[in-house]
């Protein structure tokens, strides 16, 4: 019984450390978001996460939500990257070369060739969601960047 509780308590632990907290990052590593007036109308936003995608979706928030602060109505992403460190390493075939000498009065040599491949992961990387935006009011411009802050807030109040 006690192990059982314990592995329980264990797992609750393990499940409520992994789910982050929407908000303002603590410090320039830290996970959640920091923002920066480039013009009067005019955002650069970053989220930081464990999980990208939900970096991605906790950046729109964020636009949504400084949109509403200012008074503004909609905005508009005029661009948009991901920060995902080793990326590229880790999604790309590596081929691994080993070789080896034997001792104790015998002399060998051994040569192994390696290749990897990708296979996929059920987790995203970690990394962070860059926007820039461009906030309006009024009737908001056509367009597939275009988003309704309003909307948005209520869409993703949940994450």
């Amino acid at each position: 019984m006690r192990i059982t509780s314990a592995l329980l308590a264990f797992a609750l632990l393990v499940g409520c450390a992994s789910n982050q907290v929407y908000g303002p990052a603590a410090s320039s590593n830290a996970v959640g978001y920091s923002d920066q007036v480039i013009e009067n109308n005019r955002y650069r936003i970053k989220y930081k996460d464990s999980d990208i995608e939900r970096a991605r979706v906790r950046a729109l928030k964020r636009a949504a939500e400084i949109t509403d602060q200012t008074g503004a109505e909609w905005f508009q992403i005029v661009s948009a990257y991901d920060d995902v460190p080793g990326a590229y390493r880790e999604n790309q075939p590596s081929v691994t070369i080993g070789g080896s000498t034997g001792s104790s009065g015998r002399t060998s040599v051994g040569v192994g060739l390696g290749i990897g491949f990708p296979v996929g992961s059920s987790r995203a990387p970690a990394g962070t969601h860059s926007l820039e935006i461009i906030t309006g009011s009024g009737e908001a411009p056509e367009g597939e960047d275009i988003y309704i802050a309003r909307d948005v807030l209520a869409n993703l109040a949940e994450v």
